[in-house]
């Protein structure tokens, strides 16, 4: 928890003192597009999802990332996560080990990339960097959760188009618990953004209309293979502040749809790239 502090005072810093310039960070908070990491650069993430039920507890759940492009077409990220509740505790719960890849080089109308996340965490995560499967997150005491440990193989179908300013993105979701004997779980995510101006002007600006991507994104679980139960399903209004070449910032407002779904998730997000070596 902390280091989550930390990593969000330190934006203000680099606001400071940052060049301009533009990223590719996309403006989505689950669903993926097709832009990988650059060869050879690390980008250091932390974000939040607060939830607003509209029965029990609120929440915080913060995450750090680490995200490494190890090949043109393929990128490996390692996800670190705790949750907080005000009176109802805190707790870390695991961390996740994710790699995208991307099998056609060069940009086409629609470009697949394959998504595979080992993750090891505990019934406390409340982060939702997707949403599987039906039922809403158990109102058990996190100290009580934190005790029930999962270990879960996720895999994505990403689709994504660029036209223009405008990108879409579409994903489809499967997930297993390795820990039990239960079926399939499935989810979906679909995004729409675009660009709020395509020339980059010459002179030294950070709230030029270029920087900054408008969209929305919707999302939700879709049952498992064992049944269809009360699924969650979310609709957000996203926005992205690209403040130079390696800083974005990032926002989301999620609606629930569903009454099993949380009234609100608020998330919040900021990224920061660093090259590490150059790819020969």
């Amino acid at each position: 928890m902390p280091s989550m502090r930390i990593g969000f005072s330190l934006v203000v810093v680099w606001v400071l003192v940052a060049n301009r310039a533009l990223a590719q960070e996309r403006p989505y908070f689950v669903t993926y597009d097709h832009y990988l990491e650059e060869p050879g650069s690390l980008e250091i993430a932390a974000a939040s999802t607060t939830g607003f039920p509209g029965e029990g507890r609120g929440y915080s759940a913060p995450w750090l990332e680490l995200e490494y492009g190890l090949k043109g077409w393929w990128t490996a990220e390692l996800y670190l996560e705790g949750v907080t509740t005000g009176s109802g505790g805190s707790a870390f719960t695991g961390w996740r080990w994710e790699n995208r890849f991307r099998p056609l080089k060069g940009e086409h109308r629609l470009n697949p990339v394959l998504y595979v996340e080992y993750e090891d965490i505990n019934e406390a995560s409340r982060i939702q960097k997707e949403i599987v499967g039906g039922g809403p997150p158990s109102s058990e005491p996190i100290g009580d959760l934190r005790k029930e440990h999962a270990r879960e193989l996720e895999g994505k179908l990403i689709l994504s188009s660029a036209a223009g300013a405008w990108n879409v993105s579409e994903n489809l979701v499967l997930e297993k618990n390795l820990s039990e004997d239960e079926g399939v779980e499935l989810g979906y995510s679909v995004g729409i953004s675009r660009s709020l101006g395509r020339l980059v002007s010459g002179n030294t600006c950070y709230v030029c209309r270029e920087n900054f991507v408008l969209g929305a994104e919707a999302y939700g679980g879709l049952g498992s293979t064992g049944g269809i139960e009360a699924t969650r399903h979310f609709i957000a209004p996203v926005v992205g502040w690209h403040v130079n070449s390696r800083m974005t910032l990032k926002a989301s407002l999620g609606f629930g749809l569903t009454e099993s779904s949380d009234r609100y998730l608020l998330r919040v997000g900021w990224a920061y790239e660093l090259p590490v070596r150059r790819d020969r």
